[in-house]
Formats: structure tokens, C-alpha cells, sequence
């Protein structure tokens, strides 16, 4: 069984990031953003391990920790600060923590923290993790065999091995081009764990999830007093990558003013804290991400022609999963073995008429979408088969009938003689009506985020009747 931790730091990006990194190395992994919510989870949790930041809001890291104390039962601790003072080690030790680590944190440093307070024999479970992932991971855990997606791989290929041959340590920046929901992190992600980065820290930030007056923090840190509540020096997400790769997903959401800033770390691999007079030497691989086409936003003076050039030295495109054929069907196989395993529900399977529902559509949410119906489908199972009226946008368009027979990828159309896009809009608009356009509502129906519902939304023009 998987040792679980909870994570108890109010830096949302980086509790996020620290919840995935110690995920693909098998544990299982709660955050909270504040002492009160970190108490109520340790109850309902029961963690093998916290991870406690010192600065939260409200009441500090230590006084949850001396609360601890105080209540028993031995649940390790290791404290999280950006002040590194020896006065604080020692109070935290005091306390009873038994591991003191400062910001930014070296994520490889931080594991064998845990794997150190939880014994030995967990050590040696994570090496042997880590021994498996090495082996399978990057480019070969891409799944699919379709043309599009053979042509990402080699394309993927030639880019590692031109970097391996590199004679100097500054990989070209890369951008990845693609829906929402196509996979484009993962594809990111074999970047930086085939190439020469892989023993640095993979950091992501989505550029559409902060408001733009925090995105700047965020990325490039800030001194003690820079703003009204900057009680302590904060190092930002691109040093926090030193050595290591950034992924900027959703690049097109960035303010100008920020991106004149992104250009010139780009350029002279350097990055200036706020409030600081300053530049700091960073050693970053950026790998940039967007739905929106660039080009479009730089043609309406949205985003900066030098920095789109700046980014594009290699441009890599995502295809759809509508595009990738029988790809579809890999992917549902390979969901429902994970979801089936989580759920411990064995053995489930899918019905010939359920594979070709899969099949014949369109997944606008692409394979976001089909993840999320298959978690839902085995959730909801009652049997050992994953029939047609289990999924989701099967039920929404009341059965298979709705879909027609499966098409090959890149055809024009279904019997019915409408388009990918028509059926799209189809779906989109049935859902919508059947939520009273509530977005919520409706992507939840979907199984798609409300960020890719708008963008279908806005891109077939659609709008409540009456």
C-alpha cells in the first residue's frame, strides 16, 4: 500500500508541483493551503508523513507542530521554509521535526528526506520505482501508434538526440502547439526525462491559472518588502528549475509586460527577483505551451513577434485524438486498466458496441475528456462490462445511435453525413440546454474543464437561445 503525505503549504504552484513529483514515485498525496485545513485532513487522511510549510496564514507551521506534539501520535514531520536561519532549525527540531529543508526545494533532495523518515524498506521501493521509470518513461510511455502521433515521436527523437550532441549546456527552447486536453505536458515531460535535464527538476506553471499581478511573483520571486505582503524573500519558479526544465503551459495567456521579462531570460539567462536591483545566473531549459494559435495574437499585438520567434526555435504539434484512430481505443484499454486497479474493480472490459461508440467520437475534450468518462464509466460499473449507455457522452446523446457506425480518422463524416465539427457542436449544444447553460454544469456533463467548454463555446460561435 502506498505511503501517503500530506502536504501542508499555502504556495499553491509549488504544493502542486511537489504533489506530482512525489506521485509518480508511487505515494499518494493530500495538500492543504493553511494549519486549520492541513488538522482537518490529518484526521481524515491519516498521513505517514507531513510536509509543513513555516509560513502559513493564520496560524504559523510551528504552532501546528507544537499542536501535534502535544496530541501524540508520532506522525514524522519534515518543516518547509524560505528562511533558512539556524535559530529556526533548532526550534523546529525542538519540536519534534526531523528533517529542516529551505526553498527553493531540490525536489531529488526532498524524496530521500521522506524515504529516510519513513526507513529503509520504502528507499528501496522508490529505487526500484525510479529504476522503472527511467526505463519506460519519455518518449516510449507516449501511447499511440497512429501516423500523427509516429511522426511526434521521431520528431521527438531527432530533438533529443540533436541535444545530446549539443557541445554546450543551453538546450533551444521548444513550443508545443495543441487543444486543451491533448497531452501536451506529457509530451513536455519526455522532453526533460529522455534528454541530459533528467536529473533536474521539472517544474509547471500554468500561465491562465494566476492573475497576471501574481504570475510575476510567481515565476520570478520577490525580496522581503518588495510589496505589502512580502514578509520573506521568495525565490520564484525559474530558479527554482535551475538546472532543469520550466514548462510554461498556456503561454498565450501572458500579459506584454511579463513577456518583455521572459524574452530577456531567454536571451541572457538571467532572472531579477522583485524589489531586487540584482540579476541572478539561472541554467533553464523553458518549453513553452498554447491552445491559441500565436500567431493570431501576435498579427492583434497580444503577444510579442521576438518572443513567438524566441520561442518557436523547434515547434511541436500535438494532434487531437479525433485524428489519431485507433489511438482511441489504446487509450480507453489503457485508462480502464488504471482507473480499474484504483477502484479495485478487475477484469472490467469493454463491450464491441461500447469500443465502437469510443471509436466513432469526436472528443472534443480530447483525451482529457476520455480519461475523465472512463473514471466515471468504472466508478459507476455494476459488472465486469463497460457497456455503450456507461458512457457518459453516449448517455448525453442518448446511445450509440446518436454516433453512427466508427469512422477512420481524418473522414468527413459519420452515416448521419455530419462533420467532426457538427457533431461537436452537436454535443457542446445539448449539454449546454440540458444544464440550462450552466458551464459548470455542462462540462461536468461532459467530462471536459470549464476552461476547454468556453473555448468550444467561443470557437462554434455558440449562444442560449431565447
Amino acid at each position: 500500500m502506498a505511503s501517503g503525505i500530506l502536504v501542508i503549504d499555502d504556495e499553491a504552484v509549488l504544493a502542486k508541483n511537489i504533489r506530482l513529483y512525489l506521485e509518480r514515485s508511487g505515494y499518494e498525496v493530500r495538500t492543504a493551503g493553511s494549519a486549520e485545513e492541513g488538522e482537518t485532513l490529518i484526521a481524515e487522511f491519516c498521513p505517514d508523513i507531513i510536509l509543513l510549510d513555516y509560513q502559513l496564514p493564520g496560524r504559523s507551521g510551528l504552532e501546528l507542530l507544537a499542536s501535534l506534539r502535544n496530541l501524540g501520535g508520532g506522525i514524522p514531520v519534515i518543516m518547509l521554509t524560505g528562511q533558512g536561519s539556524v535559530d529556526l532549525a533548532v526550534e523546529a527540531m525542538k519540536l519534534g521535526a526531523v528533517d529542516f529543508l529551505t526553498k527553493p526545494l531540490v525536489l531529488s533532495k526532498l524524496r530521500l528526506s521522506i524515504e529516510k523518515a519513513l526507513g529503509g524498506e520504502r528507499s528501496q521501493t522508490a529505487l526500484a520505482y525510479y529504476r522503472d521509470r527511467d526505463s519506460e518513461g519519455g518518449v516510449a510511455a507516449l501511447i499511440g501508434n497512429s501516423p500523427p502521433m509516429q511522426r511526434l515521436k521521431s520528431t521527438l527523437v531527432r530533438i533529443l538526440e540533436a541535444e545530446a550532441a549539443l557541445g554546450d549546456d543551453e538546450p533551444p527552447a521548444v513550443l508545443i502547439s495543441g487543444e486543451t486536453g491533448t497531452g501536451k505536458e506529457l509530451v513536455a515531460r519526455a522532453l526533460h526525462q529522455d534528454g541530459p535535464r533528467r536529473r533536474g527538476p521539472f517544474i509547471e506553471l500554468n500561465c491562465g491559472s494566476i492573475p497576471p499581478a501574481l504570475l510575476e511573483a510567481e515565476l520570478f520571486g520577490h525580496e522581503r518588502g518588495a510589496f505589502t505582503d512580502a514578509r520573506e524573500r521568495k525565490l520564484g519558479l525559474v530558479e527554482a528549475a535551475d538546472g532543469g526544465t520550466l514548462f510554461l503551459d498556456e503561454i498565450g495567456d501572458m500579459e506584454p509586460a511579463l513577456q518583455v521579462k521572459l524574452l530577456k531570460l531567454l536571451e541572457e539567462k538571467t532572472v531579477r527577483r522583485l524589489g531586487s536591483i540584482r540579476d541572478q545566473r539561472v541554467n533553464v531549459r523553458i518549453v513553452a505551451a498554447t491552445h491559441q494559435p500565436l500567431e493570431k495574437l501576435v498579427g492583434e499585438g497580444r503577444f510579442r513577434s521576438d518572443l513567438y520567434f524566441r520561442l518557436r526555435i523547434v515547434e511541436l504539434s500535438v494532434p487531437p485524438l479525433r485524428e489519431r484512430g485507433d489511438d482511441i481505443l489504446l487509450l480507453a484499454r489503457h485508462f480502464l486498466a488504471l482507473h480499474s486497479a484504483r477502484y479495485r474493480k478487475a477484469g472490467l472490459a469493454f463491450s464491441p458496441d461500447a469500443e465502437r461508440a469510443l471509436r466513432a467520437y469526436a472528443w472534443p475534450g480530447n483525451v482529457r475528456e476520455l480519461r475523465n468518462a472512463l473514471e466515471q464509466a468504472t466508478l459507476l460499473a455494476d459488472g465486469p462490462v463497460i457497456v455503450t449507455a456507461a458512457l457518459p457522452f453516449c448517455t448525453l446523446l442518448g446511445g450509440d445511435r446518436a454516433l453512427g457506425p466508427a469512422t477512420p480518422a481524418g473522414s468527413q463524416g459519420a452515416s448521419s453525413g455530419q462533420t467532426l465539427d457538427q457533431i461537436e457542436k452537436d454535443v457542446l449544444t445539448q449539454a449546454l440546454n440540458r444544464s440550462g447553460w450552466n458551464v459548470t454544469h455542462a462540462a461536468r456533463i461532459l467530462g471536459i474543464s470549464r476552461d476547454t467548454l468556453r473555448y468550444r463555446i467561443d470557437k462554434h460561435g455558440l449562444a442560449k437561445q431565447g
